[in-house]
């Protein structure tokens, strides 16, 4: 009991931070965090063969620890929201959104969440067993250059540095792809779950790609600055008239680079980014202020203020005047 009611703070506390700054990429996880995790999911890559222990997002409540501890298997973890720390061996790091590193064998390690912006992490924990069958002999189907392929893989896991990195190849939104193969189970879903673990692996070994002795200077993913870019230019005028090509504008970009940049980066579109946003707002004054509905829909971009009501409806279930009766007693 005690234990299913900690699970539910949890995903509850990760509802209510993914929900602060806009849309949360992996809110879809929340729903059944354990999907893939339900699946005995093994298979051959090259010369090893891979079985999936674990491959889910964690929501930590505030402040949790995971003390001291190790696996006799790989375990990768990712930060996909909020902050925290871990002490590997005897080394501390803070960690926050965007961040991962690598838990190898036996490795000694501690996590511990923030506690007012705390953890959510996607986890893949993986058993990687050398086969004895070699399938480099191929006979020109290609089977050899994915064997190399996965050697050349799992050797740099071993030269990964014993700190986090930075996702600078989104190894996470792989983690979606293969719980929305689980989840739905389309045709094929067993090879595209594969294809969605083996993405995972080569795109967090590709951070060490362009580090043939040069000096490393830290390059900005200009995609994902974009998107923070419009994000930031959206929460600072959704109360304005905004459009997608005035937005664009502002960021130098065409409107349908930006569309695709909300789509890539932020798991949404624009009109869906820019209403969030505006039904933030207007949720925070229904509840914090007197103001009539009509005053404060004109103050969030609703021109046309009896627009917001079949769009609220939609989006809550309520009408603002429920809303705002039921979430009174919030605010003392």
């Amino acid at each position: 009991m005690g234990t299913e009611t900690a699970s539910g703070a949890a995903r509850k506390q990760a509802g209510k931070s993914a929900s602060g700054a806009g849309p949360f990429p992996y809110a879809r996880m929340l729903n059944r965090m354990d999907t893939l995790d339900r699946l005995d999911l093994k298979f051959r890559w090259g010369n090893y063969g891979i079985r999936v222990l674990k491959c889910h997002l964690a929501a930590f409540p505030p402040g949790q620890i995971i003390n001291f501890h190790k696996h006799s298997e790989y375990e990768f973890h990712y930060i996909a929201k909020g902050k925290g720390k871990v002490i590997l061996v005897d080394q501390t790091f803070d960690l926050h959104e965007g961040l991962f590193y690598l838990t190898g064998p036996d490795l000694v390690h501690y996590q511990e969440s923030d506690s007012e912006d705390p953890m959510h992490e996607l986890c893949l924990h993986l058993d990687i067993v050398p086969l004895n069958e070699d399938v480099n002999s191929s006979d020109g189907w290609g089977d050899s250059l994915e064997a190399e392929e996965a050697q050349n893989c799992f050797e740099t896991l071993g030269r990964l540095p014993l700190a986090p990195l930075v996702d600078r190849f989104h190894a996470m939104s792989s983690f979606l792809d293969a719980y929305r193969f689980g989840e739905e189970q389309p045709s094929g879903f067993y090879t595209l779950l594969k294809q969605a673990i083996v993405q995972i692996l080569l795109r967090t070994v590709r951070v060490l790609d362009s580090t043939n002795g040069k000096s490393e200077i830290p390059v900005r993913d200009m995609q994902f600055h974009r998107y923070q870019l419009a994000t930031q230019y959206i929460q600072d005028n959704e109360g304005l008239p905004i459009s997608l090509e005035q937005v664009a504008e502002t960021i130098h970009i065409s409107p349908r680079q930006l569309q695709r940049i909300f789509r890539s980066e932020g798991q949404t579109t624009f009109g869906e980014y820019l209403e969030h946003v505006r039904l933030n707002g207007i949720c925070a004054d229904l509840v914090h202020t007197v103001l009539p509905i009509e005053e404060i829909a004109i103050k969030h971009g609703f021109a046309n203020p009896n627009y917001l009501y079949p769009v609220f409806k939609s989006k809550f279930n309520l009408t603002p005047n429920v809303y705002r009766r039921q979430h009174a007693g919030d605010v003392k």
